[in-house]
């Protein structure tokens, strides 16, 4: 397997790294990807010393994850799918990251907007997975398309959730409308470029839209351990406060907010609204 390397900071410019985690075996809790041998498993984690972005030093195929293994080394099948799914969605809301995550988002569209109403937010949620986050937007009445690149995840929303589907690489997609709102749910960490990814938005946004990006939290995690489902190998980036405002400005977005929480998964988050 080709080892990725990182000699240049994508987002400071920065050459000066730390190391901050070795593993010579998956952490607990880690999916296992068929195309990863354990006996070969080793990778790094490391730290840009001047933005703090944390990269993934790894020996994962990109083009076998995006390709549908990662749901279906988690999944198995379209009926795992269909099993998460029902779990995750009858999770009382004071313990679901994606209710809270929908409060939020609503909220802030409503302070912007005091002639919101759902049905007027036409909304694209970019890598949906399993769908739980489109599938809530259009229950609460927004008008809601689920992309991703994954025919399983996408069968999974068209006919099992019956939420309107665009099967595609993202950075293959062709905007057929102008949305008001675009989200990356834990999307950007996944993709070796996060500021082409972000940037590529740009073109399905109309004039007053907003996008919404959640990201692992490093700076946070690092002082629980190595064990942090924050620097799974699956996460080629883990971000700092400052390296998210980076990605922001890269990208060609100015940044309306930018917070951070531990969610009631536990997960360690950075949340933003761009414009």
């Amino acid at each position: 397997m080709k080892k990725r390397s990182i000699t240049q900071c994508m987002f400071c410019g920065s050459t000066r790294f730390r190391d901050v985690f070795e593993y010579v075996s998956p952490p607990e809790g880690e999916t296992g990807f068929n195309f990863i041998q354990p006996s070969t498993y080793h990778r790094q984690i490391i730290a840009c010393e001047v933005c703090g972005h944390f990269y993934s030093m790894h020996q994962m195929e990109l083009l076998a994850l995006y390709s549908g293994e990662y749901n279906n080394s988690t999944y198995q099948d379209v009926a795992g799918m269909h099993r998460t799914f029902e779990h995750i969605i009858a999770l009382d809301p004071e313990k679901s990251d994606n209710t809270g995550r929908c409060n939020r988002i609503e909220s802030f569209l409503r302070e912007r907007d005091l002639k919101h109403t759902p049905a007027s937010y036409r909304v694209l949620d970019v890598g949906s997975g399993l769908g739980v986050f489109p599938y809530a937007m259009a229950k609460r009445g927004y008008d809601v398309i689920a992309l991703d690149p994954d025919p399983k995840a996408m069968e999974h929303i068209q006919d099992y959730l019956k939420i309107p589907t665009l099967c595609s690489d993202f950075f293959e997609a062709t905007p057929s409308d102008r949305y008001n709102l675009i989200t990356f749910n834990k999307v950007l960490e996944h993709v070796a470029d996060p500021v082409a990814m972000l940037r590529r938005a740009r073109s399905f946004l109309n004039s007053r839209g907003i996008v919404y990006i959640e990201l692992p939290d490093g700076e946070l995690a690092q002082n629980e351990g190595s064990g942090r489902e924050e620097f799974f190998i699956d996460h080629l980036h883990v971000f700092s406060f400052v390296s998210t405002a980076l990605l922001i400005s890269c990208a060609g977005f100015s940044a309306l907010e930018i917070e951070r929480l531990q969610e009631p998964s536990t997960k360690f988050t950075l949340r933003a609204f761009l414009t």
